[in-house]
């Protein structure tokens, strides 16, 4: 049997905390559902997932359809689009059957790439490597999901780079249905015509839309911090558990802010959401980034345990929660103290780089 392989892979740092990493699950299982019922789908997709952050990782290998069950996404720190290509392009290499005098090998694969931000590791040897063996022989779909993305980034990797421009419930929803008749087409067209070329669904009706870029030419340069923005490291004063804070330059639905506040570099408070430890280190790069305090607007509770503040920092430099005593223990170097408030001007804490 001829496989028809299908490659997600998804963009899991720190940015896609909350609400994104959540409708990106959801949306793999509605997808996996649905493509379970297609006949086409089902006698010949193949189905993996590669997680990357720091670093990659693959969450499912290449499955047939009917044993393919989705995974739980772990989050991570750094958005390496470089590292995670060369994953994917050694994975290619090792699942792939190519066709011999003896057998027919897999048709051409897909592969999905969802990402948030912007690499922050330096691409320029995996997209060579990329475009000069194993463009040709794939169908690449990039997706911003969102439109913080350097869409001229994405395009040196393929002419099909899209734009989820909302990412509210109903736009990812939407999306994801988008994915899958995509899947159906293309599963369709290689059992009824045995042509593996990619059959992308119709964007009408879905906030979607497909980038108009025009590839300069140079080099990649690797941005190594994710400005779009910015998260923090904390832990949990009480439960000992780790947890996000997330500032944005935007808030979901709100208009790209102007030249002055890009300048002024202001961001505003999204959410904190609980990490597991081990989990979040596996998938992190090193590099730390820093930022003043003044830029931040907004303060979280402790989404572990609901201490009143979820952003209070140590001489240590690092960041816990506390309650309504003055008086508490870091959880990260165990030196006890008393709360003071951030003299005038603010204080550069430590960030992670997205």
């Amino acid at each position: 049997m001829r496989r028809l392989p299908i490659y997600f892979l998804v963009d899991v740092s720190e940015s896609m905390a909350g609400t994104p990493i959540e409708e990106v699950e959801r949306g793999m299982r509605t997808i996996i559902q649905e493509l379970r019922v297609d006949p086409y789908a089902l006698e010949t997709a193949f189905v993996s997932i590669i997680a990357f952050a720091g670093r990659p990782a693959t969450l499912s290998p290449l499955t047939e359809l009917y044993k393919f069950y989705p995974p739980i996404f772990p989050i991570g720190g750094g958005t390496f689009l470089g590292a995670a290509l060369d994953y994917l392009m050694d994975e290619l290499d090792q699942s792939i059957q190519k066709t011999t005098l003896e057998v027919k090998g897999d048709w051409k694969p897909i592969i999905f790439l969802f990402t948030d931000g912007n690499p922050t590791d330096s691409c320029q040897k995996a997209f060579r490597r990329w475009n000069e063996r194993y463009r040709s022989h794939c169908n690449l779909v990039a997706i911003s999901l969102g439109d913080d993305v350097d869409t001229l980034t994405l395009a040196q990797l393929t002419e099909n780079v899209l734009v989820l421009k909302e990412t509210d419930a109903e736009s990812f929803r939407k999306f994801f249905k988008w994915v899958t008749a995509s899947i159906k087409n293309t599963s369709e067209s290689v059992n009824e015509q045995g042509n593996s070329e990619l059959k992308l669904a119709p964007t009408s009706g879905i906030n979607l839309e497909k980038a108009i870029v025009e590839v300069p030419g140079g080099a990649i340069l690797p941005q190594k911090v994710d400005e779009n923005f910015v998260v923090l490291h904390g832990r949990c004063s009480n439960t000992q558990q780790d947890y996000l804070v997330k500032y944005g330059k935007r808030t979901p639905g709100e208009e790209p802010p102007g030249p002055e506040l890009y300048a002024r570099r202001i961001y505003r408070l999204l959410g904190a959401y609980p990490i597991d430890r081990e989990k979040y280190a596996a998938m992190s790069t090193e590099g730390k980034a820093s930022v003043n305090t003044e830029t931040l607007r907004g303060v979280p509770t402790c989404p572990c345990c609901g201490n009143q503040l979820g952003v209070v920092v140590c001489e240590c430099g690092n960041i816990f929660c506390v309650g309504d005593g003055a008086g508490t223990r870091c959880p990260w170097c165990g030196m006890q103290g008393e709360l003071g408030n951030i003299a005038s001007g603010g204080i550069d804490i430590t960030r992670t780089i997205g």
